[in-house]
């Protein structure tokens, strides 16, 4: 086992060199590469990376010389035995994971690797991001929470990329709250906050749209600048939208003011929603006749925002003025479904970014 165990490390160092002595790996490696078209969710491939976490896996699973059921015993036996279970059997043990089941196997394990290096330096190499990419692919994102917070692994997920993928994973199952108590457990345990998360727990805020995920959100948020924290202009964003939906016009301004692009499509639909009345139908209007060339793009403003628009002016002075440009813009196709903040969603999804299947065949078999 030594001998893969060093074969294996030697393929996942990332070397370009390493994958031309393997040429069959390369050639399914690029396949993948093509078949990888799904959109973004709230968090880039950059920092997601399940494309090169398959890849990785792949890579495994053809050079091992071994099955998979093998390596499992093996590591069962080293914990059965009470001994040192070593850095490189865990990583591999984690990449060979397929199910449920062989990842509830690889989490035993990683509880025994903690208990045996917390007081030692991982060097590098973090098994946090690999465990929640691994729990992101198969669905597992409640495992993955729950794992995350768990005491006994405190220490294990020092970094804020493995809270953010887990946030992510909860975020595209509509699981807000769970989201929050992940935020919640990461300002806990010391991890500092990247640009990202306060993008999710921002997002997270939203779409809860209650008074005490308003409360968090501004807690998060005067506490992020108080210690200079970079706060992303999606993050204020989020903050701005979730503040007109609670009427704090005010602070919406406030927030508005923070995001640099605001010739963008999220700074079109907030100055609208933050501006007077007649400013914002000033604003309407001239997206409607602005003389643009047939090949570019007109501007778009959120069904959100025109509702928000429409409910201020019922009963007032600009009603009739807001509904004849509301159903010109209707009319001229400058209407579109994504809600006020998720311009990176703009995408359209052809595929399924956990499963790689088109998202017809996603949808039939879930």
């Amino acid at each position: 086992m030594e001998k893969c165990l060093h074969d294996v490390s030697f393929l996942l160092s990332g070397n370009r060199g390493n994958q031309r002595r393997f040429p069959t790996i390369a050639k399914k490696l690029t396949c993948l590469q093509m078949l990888f078209l799904a959109k973004r969710y709230l968090l880039s491939e950059d920092v997601m990376k399940l494309q090169d976490f398959q890849q990785r896996k792949l890579a495994v699973a053809h050079q091992v010389s071994r099955s998979k059921g093998y390596y499992f015993d093996t590591v069962n036996q080293i914990m059965e035995k009470k001994q040192l279970i070593l850095k490189d059997e865990l990583k591999i043990l984690l990449y060979l994971c397929q199910s449920a089941e062989d990842v509830f196997m690889a989490r035993n394990a990683m509880y025994r690797y903690h208990e045996e290096n917390r007081n030692m330096a991982f060097g590098e190499f973090k098994f946090g991001p690999l465990f929640m990419r691994l729990c992101y692919e198969l669905g597992l994102e409640e495992l993955g929470a729950r794992t995350l917070t768990d005491p006994a692994l405190k220490g294990f997920f020092s970094d804020s990329t493995s809270f953010n993928i887990a946030i992510d994973m909860l975020f595209t199952k509509q699981c807000y709250k769970s989201c929050l108590e992940v935020v919640g457990e990461m300002k806990k345990q010391g991890v500092p906050f990247s640009k990202d998360t306060f993008m999710l727990a921002f997002a997270t805020c939203y779409k809860l749209n209650t008074s005490k995920s308003y409360h968090i959100c501004l807690t998060l948020l005067e506490e992020g600048q108080t210690k200079g924290s970079l706060i992303p202009r999606h993050a204020y964003c989020f903050a701005a939208a979730l503040a007109l939906k609670q009427n704090d016009i005010e602070r919406a301004q406030a927030f508005y003011s923070q995001i640099m692009s605001t010739d963008s499509r999220r700074g079109q639909n907030l100055r609208v929603s933050v501006w007077s009345m007649k400013e914002a139908v000033s604003a309407l209007t001239t997206a409607l006749v602005s003389k643009t060339p047939v090949f570019v793009k007109k501007p778009e403003f959120s069904q959100e925002v025109v509702n928000v628009l429409k409910n201020k002016s019922v009963g007032g002075l600009w009603e009739g003025k807001v509904e004849q440009v509301v159903r010109r813009l209707e009319e001229a196709g400058q209407f579109t479904k994504y809600f006020v903040c998720l311009g990176i969603l703009e995408q359209e999804r052809k595929t399924s970014r956990r499963t790689r299947r088109t998202l017809q065949s996603t949808l039939l078999l879930e």
